[in-house]
């Protein structure tokens, strides 16, 4: 498992969000570099987009939720056509960061 992982629950199925894609960016100053991207397996999760040794420097992180093409493919309207966490990294713990997530709010917190 890498250091960074995420899940998506979709609260109005009570089940998880499977195919939405999930891009990493890092801040560089003032701009948003991107590092990967993931898709969500079928459980919601994105568990491995990096290696298990890899660690992240400290510094300011943002996973951009592409939540709009997950609904569009249900055929069910939605708010958000994307979702973007900006978040900390202070040391080489782990970090996971879920979303709770519905067509009309969405919700995160720091996950262990």
């Amino acid at each position: 498992m890498s250091q960074l992982t995420t899940h998506i629950l979709d609260t109005t199925q009570g089940k998880p969000a499977p195919g939405v894609l999930i891009v990493l960016y890092h801040q560089h100053d003032d701009t948003w570099k991107e590092m990967v991207r993931g898709i969500t397996n079928n459980d919601g999760r994105i568990t491995d987009w990096l290696p298990k040794e890899a660690v992240l420097p400290a510094g300011q992180y943002k996973l951009k939720f592409e939540t709009g093409d997950y609904y569009k493919q249900q055929m069910i309207p939605s708010f958000y056509p994307f979702v973007e966490v900006i978040f900390s990294i202070i040391d080489g713990s782990h970090y996971h960061v879920p979303l709770l997530l519905n067509p009309y709010g969405y919700s995160t917190y720091r996950g262990s």
